[in-house]
């Protein structure tokens, strides 16, 4: 299908193009942005027109954390229903960890999910193996295998390992491949709370996560990576504390990147109100000076991505008492519109706002090209080639954007969402505000898999 865009503000935070242009995909590919074209671009005509006045295109945004709750709770979410809100919300790639039922610690159910996912044509996928077999933290899972399978990454989900040695060797192995490891840091035995230790936990009789939980995992895994030399990238960093030992550690010059969930970014342990199991989360919800921490760093690009933490739970789990509730919240629908919100209140430019939703993770998946490059013979063809046109617009390379207009606004009304999962703490009964800009169009492969107007 050929397709021209028209008079939107085309923004590519890769190449910091910010221009009011045409763009044309020809056969999958983007043959033409303004006056910028390929040889292709000749004797181009439209199959479908999209007038993008007063719009921004952008390239596809890229969620390194969603879960897609198949295989194993299909009655909490499905491939097709996550992947219709993915595409809902802009995001035209994910992450997807590897606490799944069965969980990825083997090549076949890899496979699977692969081929599920890609049959839905509606985002593209890459699944994290798991770094140990059955998530126990035990014996390690063979990566090089997972990783011929199709996985981008290694790590733990919500599971810690409690034996160093155990971590340190996993580590190794993954070094040795330049594999990057994933890892929430979280200590176990202190972070088996229901919510952030503080006044509002004790106000409530809530058993609480201190912050150490976190700093000490970071100082056990910073240490860690030092002998070993792996690649790190840590998920959904919560507290001030956290955020200061990454910025030494960066400063130092350990290969580590991370992110940050909407969640944390904009609500606090207050949000929680009358035990709203709705705000049970984890990480858990922290105080004010750990939002504005995280506020502040994501924009100084200590925290390097903002992600969706997508975490669909059926109603039944959610009904129970806070403290039983299923942790997890639906997001990847409301995404692109907390980072617009965080960018406005932090008053950045387009540019750096979808920076973190685009290119930055972006990044990140592009470092597995060049582990696979260095064995053309066994790497994966969709991995070796992660990186064509990811987060970014470019001549040449496979289009993958999203057309959304940055001045309308939608309030949260869980019925309204394409996820199966109907409980977010951005809400409207929840006294959610309104979020700024609404996806119009998504393109994947060059073909238009989401329009407003029709949903």
């Amino acid at each position: 299908m050929n397709i021209l865009i028209k008079n939107g503000r085309v923004i590519d935070p890769s190449s910091s193009f910010d221009q009011v242009c045409d763009v044309l995909i020809k056969d999958s590919i983007v043959v033409q942005v303004g006056s910028r074209s390929l040889n292709s671009a000749q004797d181009f005509k439209a199959d479908l027109v999209v007038d993008a006045s007063q719009c921004i295109v952008s390239p596809g945004l890229v969620d390194l954390t969603a879960r897609l709750r198949e295989p194993g709770y299909e009655h909490e979410g499905m491939l097709e229903s996550e992947l219709k809100a993915s595409v809902a919300g802009g995001v035209t790639t994910l992450v997807c960890p590897p606490d799944t039922d069965p969980i990825l610690d083997e090549p076949g159910l890899v496979d699977m999910l692969k081929f599920r996912a890609g049959k839905t044509n509606l985002a593209k996928v890459h699944p994290l193996g798991a770094l140990t077999k059955g998530l126990k933290g035990e014996a390690l899972t063979e990566m090089f295998e997972l990783f011929q399978a199709g996985c981008i990454g290694f790590g733990q989900a919500e599971s810690s390992i409690c034996n160093t040695q155990v971590l340190q060797r996993a580590m190794q192995y993954a070094a040795t491949y330049g594999f990057c490891v994933w890892l929430r840091p979280q200590d176990f035995f202190l972070g088996q709370g229901v919510a952030a230790s503080g006044a509002l936990a004790t106000r409530l009789g809530l058993s609480g996560v201190s912050v150490a939980a976190e700093t000490i995992a970071l100082n056990t895994i910073f240490a860690l990576m030092r002998g070993t030399g792996v690649k790190v990238h840590l998920c959904r960093i919560s507290s001030a504390a956290g955020v200061n030992l990454i910025r030494a550690a960066k400063e130092e010059g350990l290969p580590v990147t991370c992110d940050v969930s909407i969640n944390s970014l904009h609500l606090i342990d207050q949000d929680i109100g009358y035990f709203d199991s709705r705000a049970r989360l984890t990480p858990p919800l922290r105080q004010q000076n750990d939002r504005t921490a995280l506020q502040r760093a994501l924009m100084e690009g200590v925290i390097d991505v903002l992600v969706s933490d997508h975490n669909p739970v059926e109603g039944d789990l959610k009904a129970l008492p806070f403290a039983q509730a299923e942790p997890g919240a639906t997001g990847v629908e409301l995404l692109l519109s907390l980072a617009l919100k965080w960018g406005g209140e932090q008053k950045l430019s387009m540019l750096d706002t979808l920076r973190v939703v685009t290119q930055n993770p972006a990044k990140i998946l592009n470092a597995v090209k060049h582990t696979a490059s260095s064995d053309e013979m066994t790497a994966p063809k969709e991995i070796s080639h992660i990186s064509e046109g990811l987060g970014e617009i470019k001549l040449g390379c496979v289009a993958d954007l999203c057309v959304f207009d940055p001045k309308a606004t939608w309030m949260v009304h869980p019925d309204k969402l394409k996820s199966q999962g109907k409980f977010t703490p951005f809400a409207f009964d929840m006294g959610g505000t309104a979020m700024p800009g609404l996806v119009m169009h998504t393109i994947l492969n060059g073909e238009l898999v989401y329009s407003h107007a029709e949903n």
